[in-house]
């Protein structure tokens, strides 16, 4: 009797722990999934000199200027605002922007958009925004792009210039390395 009691004991705390361990539930795919533009491109360069990390909204019939309004502050992208990380000092439009981590923002415009450098990091979209803690402002023209991007994208190109693109927008931000 004893012996099937503690068999019976042991059982139930198998069928317990099992059961926490196997009721762990794992989030289903974002909608606006995360993704990383490095230059240099290759994944496997350990000399990298910016990393974006940014989630990617899709446009599901929807416009471009609906989802980022002309005029106002935008998180670029979805969910937490754009992460910009400079492992070395570069240049932005003539003004030196030290390494370290910082938000991108940008105000999109009908025929250019303003990239914000901040120094605000880790803020859910563009909600807490502070102009106080801007780096930098500069603008950039707006081009169309050959095709239709379904999903917002950001790329660097050979010459480590940033590129955003969505739908048939295309903005470009020309990053530097500081020569000093």
């Amino acid at each position: 009797m004893k012996k099937s009691f503690f068999t019976l004991l042991i059982v139930a705390t198998a069928t317990l722990f099992s059961n926490n361990l196997t009721a762990q539930k794992f989030s289903s795919l974002d909608k606006s999934p995360l993704d990383v533009a490095t230059y240099p491109s290759s994944h496997r360069e350990a000399n990298k000199v910016v990393k974006v990390i940014y989630s990617r909204p899709y446009l599901k019939g929807r416009s471009v200027s609906s989802l980022a309004p002309a005029g106002k502050v935008w998180r670029t992208g979805a969910n937490e605002a754009v992460e910009i990380r400079f492992y070395k000092d570069v240049v932005i439009e003539g003004t030196e922007i030290e390494e370290g981590v910082y938000s991108l923002f940008t105000i999109p415009g009908e025929k250019e958009w303003t990239f914000i450098i901040s120094k605000d990091v880790d803020v859910w979209g563009a909600y807490s925004y502070n102009r106080k803690n801007d780096v930098l402002r500069v603008k950039g023209k707006v081009s169309t792009g050959s095709k239709k991007l379904e999903n917002f994208s950001i790329a660097f190109d050979n010459d480590m210039t940033l590129c955003l693109g969505w739908g048939t927008t295309v903005v470009k931000l020309p990053i530097a390395l500081d020569e000093d």
